[in-house]
């Protein structure tokens, strides 16, 4: 194709991200002049434009471009910088709006059924945001409001969200994001269900209430509904209040972290697909983890779990025939042995402190914000000569909870025998049991 032919099919699909308003419109005029221009700095010029786009945006795309940025694979480095400096805060919305939004939930005596209720928002996000109560049995309660109109907004912004990843994929060809796309767009879906997620919080409580180190809110069904979650208060300090704590506490906390992520995977395919530093928080003596924040959790089909111990094992045998059908399992379709060659070289970075028996960080010698970044800048390129390859929708949640993890555990500074503690969990794994225990607790939160 000419280059002005490619030129125009940019210009084309830049309008119709336009159509969000006159933020995405700013970014799109920044796009179509650097992309004409050229130059070394374009894609920085037209990533920071993008940035503060996205930023003055409430909805479903600010959430999006929060999730892309977390997936180090996905974007180009430009990309991916800017995206990940947005903000997850918003400004929130008055009271007029949350007493609507009450009343409409809860009826006309909604204060009522309240001791106190804050008017000022603790928290406002892209989706909704967090109003302090408190019970009149004296228990400390939040209620998540979500924001009006949020479920149509989701669908009229879905065709927006496809023309800005098709405009990634104009520039960026050694990825396929079509099926992630659905993927995204499936999990946004969710996240505005806060009955589903009322249920994600019952699941996490049940499967981790062998764990008395960590702790989940516990929903309060008759303040709740599809718009609005009200749980428990947990009280906690945010994980980076711990980031110069004495190397063994740090140390702990990431094994909670771990324990909090992978122990629910391996007793029935089920991971927090939003490992984000503020979903978490600890009490005081950091002797507890709350885990927090339930709208974005992935339940995987048994077999994708028997594909992610496949690969390991794989690998720490270097059985190459395995790690392809181990890729196979999760999805990725017409794979080559070069294609198969590429794709190890991200999954040994994934893998690489649960193959090596020793005490270390996750990553040596590497930022948080840096995790992942050079490896997949190096796949990336070494796609453009031997793919594309379509990403499988099971593999973007589970590649953006696992570079998450690995950021978390960063920030902290953690030292730990990873290989050790993955060794643990896969013991004696079984993909049938496994799916019947899937059965019984998704059942048991109504969920199946």
């Amino acid at each position: 194709m000419s280059e002005d032919r490619e030129r125009n099919r940019l210009s084309g699909r830049l309008s119709r991200v336009a159509r969000v308003g006159a933020n995405m419109g700013a970014a799109a005029a920044t796009f179509g002049a650097q992309r004409l221009a050229g130059g070394n700095d374009a894609d920085k010029t037209i990533a920071i434009a993008l940035r503060q786009a996205l930023g003055k945006t409430r909805g479903p795309l600010m959430k999006v471009a929060q999730i892309l940025a977390t997936i180090p694979d996905f974007l180009p480095p430009e990309y991916a910088e800017e995206l990940a400096s947005l903000q997850s805060d918003a400004p929130s919305m008055g009271w007029p709006f949350v007493k609507r939004r009450m009343r409409a939930e809860l009826g006309a005596d909604w204060e009522s059924r309240f001791a106190s209720f804050e008017r000022e928002a603790a928290h406002a996000a892209s989706l909704g945001q967090v109003h302090r109560a408190t019970l009149h049995d004296g228990r400390l309660v939040v209620c998540k409001l979500q924001y009006p109109d949020m479920a149509s907004a989701v669908e009229s912004d879905v065709s927006q969200l496809k023309s800005l990843l098709g405009l990634f994929r104009t520039f960026e060809k050694s990825l396929d994001p079509s099926e992630a796309v659905e993927e995204v767009t499936d999990r946004l879906r969710e996240e505005l269900d806060y009955t589903r997620e009322r249920q994600h919080m019952r699941l996490y409580g049940d499967l981790l209430a062998a764990q008395p180190d960590i702790t989940c809110p516990e929903p309060i069904d008759d303040l709740s509904t599809g718009r609005l979650l009200t749980m428990t208060w947990l009280d906690g300090a945010p994980l980076l209040t711990f980031k110069d704590a004495p190397q063994e506490e740090r140390d702990r906390i990431a094994t909670l972290l771990f324990k909090a992520w992978w122990v629910p995977m391996m007793a029935t395919g089920v991971i927090h697909g939003d490992p984000h530093l503020g979903n978490y928080s600890l009490t005081p003596s950091a002797d507890r983890l709350n885990l927090l924040d339930f709208g974005c959790v992935r339940i995987f089909p048994p077999r994708f779990v028997a594909g992610v111990v496949q690969l390991y094992l794989s690998l720490e045998r270097d059985d190459f025939e395995g790690t392809m059908a181990a890729y196979e399992i999760w999805g990725f379709k017409g794979l080559t042995r070069k294609l198969a060659e590429v794709l190890n070289l991200w999954a040994r970075f994934i893998y690489a402190p649960l193959l090596d028996n020793r005490v270390r960080t996750v990553a040596d010698g590497v930022a948080p914000g840096d995790y992942g970044r050079k490896e997949a800048f190096e796949v990336r390129n070494l796609l453009k000569e031997h793919g594309p390859v379509t990403i499988p929708r099971e593999f973007v949640f589970m590649d953006r909870a696992a570079i998450g993890l690995g950021a978390a555990y960063l920030h902290l500074g953690a030292k730990l025998n990873f290989y050790e503690l993955f060794q643990n969990s896969i013991a004696g794994f079984n993909e049938a049991a496994l799916g019947a225990r899937q059965d019984q607790a998704l059942q048991r939160v109504g969920l199946r």
